[in-house]
């Protein structure tokens, strides 16, 4: 089952309390104190595993807590800390405050943390509360509550092609064409009900992963049909392939519509570059050939049969060439970025909006929490 959208509560453990033990010592008030701090709570960690594709393990239960930690000890033993609990998540999540809707962060790369409840601090032995007047103290502190919070965690698939058309227009049996996934074909709208993934290995080591997703029909920028729901998967897609079967009456005016639909959902997304695909060209008579159609902002034209196979090996040339190409893009436009970062004197910090080793109060310490791994 495909679930991209959960909602969970997350606490951290409670820290463990101090306590009030006294040494056994001769010539010394009760021994004097040693009594021992309290462990800090567990924390709740999200972690990226590249393995998984979806929310699903989220989908049955609902509270998550990280482990206590012990109470101090006698001898001026520390409790031990609680285990933190590491959630796995796939890549492409993101996390949102469920009550508020403040965006929190999100997680892309395999291994990357983000904590999302801290745990209580331990609470603070005898031992630090003698005075002058009182050699021997019996006072103590509770460990810390953990932080808790509810968050909604929403999954955006990577790949790096996102597949684009009205339902029944031959993106699923293009997917199963270009690479192993084997996803529900049928002759009928809307056989595909939640996105798809796919990776087309090429030659010389060459592979690219492709993204596909439920039929796009007029209006699904107003949430009409099940296209709306899943266009966030393609927004981190690198290009887009528009199908339009041939046998449409007008193509170009369904390529026209489609571009409508994705603009009006998002502009940044209708302005990624894209090539348009003209599909089932085995259904045309023995006489006819494929329309040609010249889209004024598309990267290419390409007419294929994913039933015989026509054109496919054109179609994953030139995405490939395009992948390739925004992928160099984007790694000049990261180095310039770790460049101007490096240069400057005080770097911020992305989770605080702070210089590193700034507003180090303690005290505000224990509201903070965010991205910062443990």
């Amino acid at each position: 089952m495909f679930v991209d959208e959960v909602t969970i509560k997350v606490r951290g453990g409670v820290g463990g309390s101090g306590s009030d033990a006294f040494r056994r010592e001769s010539f010394v008030p009760r021994g004097g104190p040693a009594g021992g701090d309290g462990g800090a709570g567990g924390s709740v960690i999200l972690e990226v595993d590249e393995q998984l594709s979806t929310l699903m393990d989220f989908r049955y239960r609902a509270e998550y807590r990280a482990e206590r930690g012990q109470h101090g000890q006698g001898k001026s033993r520390t409790g031990r800390g609680g285990e933190n609990l590491v959630l796995k998540v796939p890549p492409g999540t993101e996390v949102h405050d469920a009550d508020s809707g403040e965006y929190l962060g999100e997680l892309l790369e395999d291994g990357e943390r983000f904590v999302a409840a801290r745990g209580g601090r331990g609470g603070r032995g005898n031992i630090h509360f003698t005075s002058a007047t009182n050699q021997a103290p019996r006072t103590w502190e509770p460990g810390g509550e953990g932080e808790e919070r509810t968050v909604r965690l929403t999954l955006k698939l990577m790949a790096d092609v996102g597949l684009v058309g009205e339902p029944n227009a031959g993106k699923s049996t293009l997917i199963s064409a270009l690479s192993a996934a084997k996803p529900k074909v049928a002759d009928y709208p809307f056989t595909t009900l939640s996105p798809n993934l796919g990776v087309v290995t090429l030659s010389g080591f060459r592979s690219f992963v492709l993204a596909d997703i439920p039929g796009i029909i007029e209006g699904a920028h107003e949430g009409k049909g099940l296209g709306h729901q899943f266009l966030r998967h393609i927004e981190r897609t690198r290009t887009l392939a528009i199908l339009v079967p041939v046998t449409e009456p007008d193509p170009l005016e369904t390529y026209e519509r489609l571009r409508r639909e994705l603009r009006q959902y998002s502009p940044e997304l209708a302005d990624r570059p894209h090539c348009l695909v003209l599909t089932k060209v085995d259904l045309l008579g023995p006489d006819e050939s494929p329309p040609e159609l010249e889209a004024a902002e598309a990267w290419g034209v390409f007419a294929i049969s994913s039933v015989s196979r026509s054109g496919l090996d054109a179609l994953q040339e030139g995405l490939w060439k395009i992948v390739v190409e925004t992928r160099d893009r984007e790694g000049s436009s990261v180095s310039r970025t770790r460049e101007a970062a490096d240069a400057a004197d005080q770097p911020q910090s992305a989770a605080t909006g702070e210089a590193p080793g700034d507003s180090a109060d303690p005290e505000d310490e224990d509201e903070w929490w965010g991205a910062d791994p443990l």
